[in-house]
C-alpha cells in the first residue's frame, strides 16, 4: 500500500477504542477499497475483534439492508445467547434460522415493525462479541440500511467499530448515513478524506506496478499530470504502457508524448462513459464540448460553444463528480484520461463540429490561445486557418523561449503532404531559424535532419537545412565529424549566398573541434574573414565575426584585439538578430579569454554578452556563457555552491557540447575535495570518448587533470599514461597555447617517473611553441615547470627564484588555488616550516581544497608537531565537524574506509572512528543511507 500509512494508523487506532465509528470518503478510484483491505487484514492479524466485510452494489433498486444482512448471514458462528427480539430476523437471515428465537407475532403497525428490526439488529450484533464491521461503497446502500446504521451507533454495543466508506458525490442526500451524524459521547469517531496522490506517491505507485524503482521523477510527474494522482487511474494508465519498466525510465521522450500515445485503458473508460451516459442531455452536451476543448474553461466559453446558459448544468457536473472547478470559474475534467475517455466516445462528425465550433469561439477571446486554435482548426480539417494559426502560434511560442514548441507546430504542418512549394520552403527556413536560437536536443535536431527528406525543398533552402542541421550537430556532444560533413555539403549549395557560406565556413574554421593543427585553423579563419566585405549587412558582419575572433583569440592571435575593434558597440546595435550575433561574440571573446588566461577581460566580454543574449532569449547562447562562468568561479577561488551550480547547468544543458565544459570543473572541484569517484567520471566525461569528439582545449585539460589526480593518490604510472595522450594532442595539434592545464601535471609525472629528461623535452618543445603567442596562463604553468626542473636537478637558488616568479605571476592572474600549491611545492624544497604549512592549510580550507588541507597537517604531524588549533575549540555536539564533514561527503559518494583514508592522510583505525560518529549523528544505519 502507497502513501496511506497516516490514515491506516487512524483506523486502527480508532477500533482500539471500541465502540467507534470511522467514515472514509473519497472519490471513485482513489484507493478506498485497498485501504479498507489493509486496514481489515491488520485487524485481524490483531486479534482483538472479529472483522465482518460487506459492499453494497450499484443497483437501481437497493436490497432493504442489503449489505446489512449479507454481513450478519457469516456471523453464525459467533452468536450468543441471542435475545428474544432478534426473532424479528429469522425470515430475512435463513442462514441463522436455527440458531434464532422464534420470530414474534406480527404488530399490525409498519413503523412498529421497523423498530422491532433494528432493535434486533442491534442486539444481534451485541451477541457477536467484539466485532468490526466493514461496509464499503455505503452511497449505493438503500435508505433503510442507513437509518438502522444511525440507530445501532446512537447506542452501539460497546464492542462494535463500524468502518464505511463513500463517495460524498453519489449520495442521495449529503451524509452518508442519511443525515448528519453526530458522534454520541463515549463513541470513538474518525472522519477521513482520501486525497489523490502527490507526486512522491504517484512515484512510488509506478515502480510497484512496474516492480522495480526506475520511475523517473519527470516521468511521474507526466503521469501525475494525466491523471490527476488518482490511484486507480494511475495503475490502470501504466498497465497500458506497451513496454512499462522501459516507459517510466526512459530520459529519450518525453513523458507527455509516452502517455499520449496509449489508450485510454478500458476499465477506466467504462466508469467515465458511465458517470456521462447518465447525464441530462445538455450537461452530457457540456462535457462534450469540453472535452473537445481539451483544457478547463470559464461558464462563457463552455456555454458558447453548445449554446446554452451553463450555470444549472454545471452544478450538476461539478456535483456527480463529472467535472471539477480546477480553477476561478474554470471548469473541467479531473483528469486528462477522463477528457479522452469522452473525446474517443464521440463520433467524428460530432467531433469535428464541435472543434469549428471551438475555433469560432476562441478567435473571439481578447486572448486567443493561437496553438489551441491552430489544432483545433487541424482536427476541423480548416487547412487555411491551421496554416495562418500555426505560423502566429510558433512565433509567441519563440518570443518566450519556448523554442521546441515553436519547432513542433512548424513541423506539423510541414508533414502535411498537401502544403505548398512555397509555404514548405518559407516554413522550413523559419523553423531552422527558431531551432538555432534555442538549445538542441534530440528531439529538435531529428525535426530539422527531417525536413532534408521533403522533394518540396528548393535547392537552396536545403542548403540552408544542411547548414543548420550540421551547426545544431556540432553543438551536441560526439557529432562533430557528422557535423561537419553536413556543413560542407550546405557550402555547396549555397554558392550564391556569400553570407551564409562564409558562416559555414566559419564554424569549419573553429579551432577548438576537429583534429586539424592550430596552423590549418588560422588559414581557414584568414578565409573566412575575406568574405566579411562582401557581406551586405552590419548584422552579418557580427555574425561571422562572432566566430571568427573568438577562434584567433583561443588559439593566442595577438592580432584579435585590433580585429575586435570591428565589432559594433553594444550601444550601437538595436536589430534583434545583430543583438544575438553580437552576444555570441562577446561569449565566444569570453570563453577563449578564459582558456589562455585574460581572466578579467573574460569577465568584462561575459558581462556584456549575457546581458545582450537575454535581451534575444538566445537560450544557447546564455548556456555557453553560465558554463565559462562557472569555470572563471573555479579559477578564481569562488568554490561556494559550485557544485549546485554545476549540477543545475548539467541538468539544464543535458546533452549538449557545452556541457564538458561543466563536467571539466565539476572534475576539479571534485579531486580538490577528495571525491575522486567522481572526479573521475566528470574528467572522463570532459574528456569525451574519442579524439574526433572531444572539444579543445576542454578534453586536455580534463587529461591533466585526472594525471593530477591520479598522481596526488601515487599512481605514476597510470597518471602517467594519461599524460602521454594529452601531450600527444599538444604535438599533433601545435595546440602549446593551451598547455596551461596539463603542462605542471606532465612535468611533475615525468620528475615522479625518473624521466628528467622528458621534462626537459616537453618545456623546450612549449618555449618554442608558445613564440609570438599571446598565451598568460601557459607562460605561467611554464614559469612553474622550470622551477620544478631547476629543484629537481638541484638548482635551489634558481628554483627558489622561479617559484617567487610563478607564484606572483599567478596570483596577479587570479588563480589563488594554483598560487597556493606553488606555494607549498616550493615549501617542499626547503626545510619543513610547521607554521608555514599550517597557513598553507587554512589557505586550503578556505577554498575548500579538502585533500590539499589534509596534505599539509599529515606533514605537519610527520615532522613530530602537534597540529595548531585555536584555543576554545568549540564541540559540535550533534552536529558534524568540519572533518566528521569531510568524512560523511565521502561516504555519500561511494568511496571506501581505504580511500577516505588515503584522500584525507588520516589511518584506517581513525577513519572507521570518524565512520561510526558520522552515521550516529545522522542516524544513518549503514553508509550506504548517507545522504547530505
Amino acid at each position: 500500500m502507497i502513501g496511506r500509512d497516516a490514515e491506516l494508523a487512524a483506523m486502527l487506532g480508532a477500533v482500539r477504542h471500541a465502540p467507534s465509528a470511522v467514515f472514509v470518503e473519497g472519490r471513485a478510484g482513489v484507493g478506498k477499497t485497498r485501504l479498507v483491505a489493509e486496514f481489515a487484514a491488520d485487524a485481524a492479524r490483531a486479534g482483538d475483534a472479529r472483522v465482518v466485510v460487506g459492499a453494497c452494489q450499484p443497483l437501481s433498486e437497493p436490497f432493504p439492508y442489503g449489505v446489512l444482512l449479507d454481513c450478519l448471514s457469516q456471523c453464525g458462528d459467533q452468536l450468543h445467547d441471542p435475545g428474544p427480539v432478534t426473532g424479528a430476523l429469522r425470515a430475512h437471515l435463513p442462514e441463522l434460522a436455527d440458531r434464532l428465537p422464534p420470530a414474534p407475532g406480527a404488530l399490525g403497525d409498519p413503523e412498529a415493525e421497523r423498530h422491532r428490526v433494528f432493535r434486533a439488529v442491534r442486539d444481534l450484533i451485541r451477541c457477536l462479541g467484539p466485532t468490526i464491521l466493514v461496509l464499503e461503497d455505503l452511497h449505493w446502500a438503500d435508505d433503510e440500511t442507513r437509518r438502522v446504521l444511525r440507530f445501532v451507533m446512537g447506542n452501539p454495543p460497546s464492542g462494535l467499530s463500524i468502518v464505511v466508506t463513500y463517495r460524498r458525490e453519489d449520495l442521495p442526500t449529503g451524509a452518508p448515513l442519511g443525515h448528519a451524524f453526530h458522534t454520541p459521547h463515549g463513541v470513538t469517531g474518525v472522519d477521513l478524506v482520501l486525497r489523490p496522490f502527490g507526486a512522491v506517491d504517484v512515484r512510488a505507485m509506478v515502480d510497484a506496478v512496474v516492480g522495480a524503482a526506475v520511475t523517473t521523477e519527470r516521468f511521474a510527474e507526466a503521469v501525475l499530470a494525466e491523471t490527476a494522482g488518482i490511484p486507480f487511474v494511475v495503475e490502470e494508465t501504466v498497465r497500458a504502457l506497451c513496454d512499462p519498466v522501459r516507459a517510466v525510465c526512459t530520459e529519450e521522450d518525453v513523458p507527455q508524448r509516452i502517455l499520449a500515445r496509449i489508450d485510454v485503458p478500458v476499465r477506466v473508460a467504462d466508469g467515465i462513459r458511465e458517470q456521462v451516459g447518465v447525464l441530462p442531455d445538455a450537461a452530457r452536451s457540456i462535457a462534450e464540448a469540453a472535452a473537445v476543448l481539451g483544457v478547463p474553461e470559464t461558464a462563457d466559453v463552455l456555454g458558447a460553444m453548445v449554446g446554452i446558459a451553463t450555470t444549472e448544468h454545471l452544478i450538476t457536473l461539478v456535483k456527480s463528480g463529472v467535472f471539477v472547478e480546477a480553477a476561478v470559474n474554470r471548469f473541467g475534467f479531473p483528469h486528462n484520461i477522463a477528457r479522452r475517455a469522452v473525446y474517443a466516445s464521440l463520433p467524428n462528425p460530432r467531433r469535428r463540429q464541435l472543434h469549428e465550433r471551438a475555433v469560432a469561439v476562441l478567435s473571439g477571446l481578447d486572448h486567443a490561445p493561437l496553438a489551441r486554435l491552430a489544432a483545433h482548426a487541424r482536427a476541423a480539417g480548416m487547412k487555411a486557418a491551421w496554416l495562418r494559426y500555426t505560423e502566429l502560434a510558433a512565433e509567441a511560442a519563440e518570443e518566450t523561449k519556448d523554442v521546441l514548441t515553436a519547432v513542433e507546430l512548424l513541423s506539423e504542418v510541414l508533414a502535411d503532404p498537401e502544403l505548398s512549394s512555397a509555404d514548405t520552403n518559407r516554413l522550413a527556413g523559419k523553423l531552422c531559424g527558431y531551432a538555432l536560437t534555442g538549445l538542441p536536443g534530440g528531439a529538435l535536431t531529428a525535426r530539422v535532419e527531417g525536413l532534408l527528406a521533403d522533394p518540396r525543398l528548393a535547392p537552396d533552402v536545403r542548403g540552408e537545412v544542411h547548414l543548420w542541421f550540421g551547426l545544431l550537430l556540432q553543438r551536441e556532444t560526439g557529432e562533430l565529424d557528422r557535423g561537419a560533413e553536413e556543413i560542407t555539403r550546405a557550402i555547396d549549395l549555397l554558392g550564391d549566398q556569400p553570407e551564409r557560406t562564409a558562416r559555414g565556413m566559419a564554424a569549419m574554421a573553429g579551432p577548438y573541434l576537429g583534429t586539424a593543427s592550430i596552423a590549418e585553423h588560422r588559414a581557414s579563419l584568414d578565409r573566412v574573414e575575406g568574405f566579411a566585405d562582401q557581406l551586405p549587412t552590419q548584422a552579418l558582419r557580427t555574425a561571422l565575426l562572432a566566430t571568427t575572433l573568438g577562434g584567433r583569440l583561443i588559439v593566442g592571435d595577438p592580432s584579435a584585439w585590433d580585429r575586435i575593434d570591428r565589432l559594433p558597440s553594444v550601444s550601437d546595435v538595436h536589430n534583434p538578430d545583430e543583438i544575438h550575433h553580437l552576444a555570441r561574440a562577446h561569449c565566444n571573446l569570453a570563453d577563449a579569454c578564459s582558456w589562455i588566461g585574460h581572466y578579467s577581460r573574460a569577465r568584462e566580454f561575459l558581462r556584456n554578452g549575457i546581458t545582450l543574449a537575454e535581451q534575444v532569449a538566445a537560450t544557447y547562447v546564455v548556456g555557453t556563457a553560465e558554463a565559462t562562468e562557472v569555470r572563471l568561479d573555479w579559477l578564481s577561488g569562488q568554490w561556494t555552491g559550485l557544485e549546485q551550480r554545476i549540477d543545475r547547468l548539467i541538468g539544464t544543458y543535458a546533452n549538449l557540447l557545452l556541457t564538458t565544459d561543466l563536467y571539466l570543473t565539476r572534475g576539479w572541484l571534485a579531486a580538490a575535495r577528495g571525491e575522486w569517484l567522481q572526479a573521475e567520471k566528470a574528467f572522463r566525461a570532459a574528456a569525451g570518448s574519442q579524439p574526433t569528439a572531444q572539444v579543445f582545449p576542454v578534453g586536455v585539460s580534463a587529461t591533466g587533470g585526472i594525471a593530477g589526480m591520479l598522481l596526488s593518490r601515487g599512481e605514476t604510472a597510470a597518471a602517467e599514461e594519461h599524460v602521454e595522450r594529452g601531450v600527444a594532442v599538444l604535438r599533433n595539434k601545435g595546440a602549446w597555447v593551451w598547455s596551461g592545464d596539463i603542462l605542471p601535471q606532465a612535468v611533475d609525472c615525468y620528475l615522479a617517473a625518473g624521466r628528467v629528461d622528458a621534462a626537459r623535452l616537453l618545456v623546450t618543445e612549449t618555449t618554442a611553441g608558445l613564440a609570438g603567442v599571446d598565451a598568460p596562463l601557459a607562460y605561467a604553468a611554464l614559469t612553474a615547470c622550470r622551477a620544478r626542473l631547476a629543484a629537481a636537478t638541484g638548482d635551489r637558488e634558481e628554483a627558489g627564484v622561479l617559484y617567487r616568479k610563478a607564484i606572483d605571476v599567478h596570483r596577479e592572474l587570479g588563480l589563488p588555488y594554483r598560487a597556493i600549491q606553488l606555494a607549498e611545492q616550493a615549501e617542499t624544497e626547503a626545510p619543513t616550516d610547521a607554521a608555514a604549512l599550517d597557513a598553507l592549510a587554512q589557505s586550503y580550507d578556505s577554498l575548500g581544497a579538502t585533500v590539499d588541507a589534509a596534505r599539509c597537517r599529515h606533514r605537519i604531524r610527520s615532522i613530530g608537531v602537534a597540529t595548531p588549533s585555536p584555543r576554545g575549540r568549540r564541540g559540535y555536539g550533534s552536529e558534524l565537524s568540519p572533518r566528521e564533514q569531510d568524512v560523511a561527503r565521502l561516504l555519500a559518494g561511494g568511496h571506501t574506509n581505504r580511500e577516505i583514508a588515503q584522500a584525507l592522510f588520516l589511518s584506517r583505525r581513525t577513519v572507521e572512528e570518524y565512520v561510526v560518529k558520522v552515521r550516529r549523528k545522522l542516524n544513518a544505519s549503514s553508509r550506504r543511507d548517507i545522504r547530505l
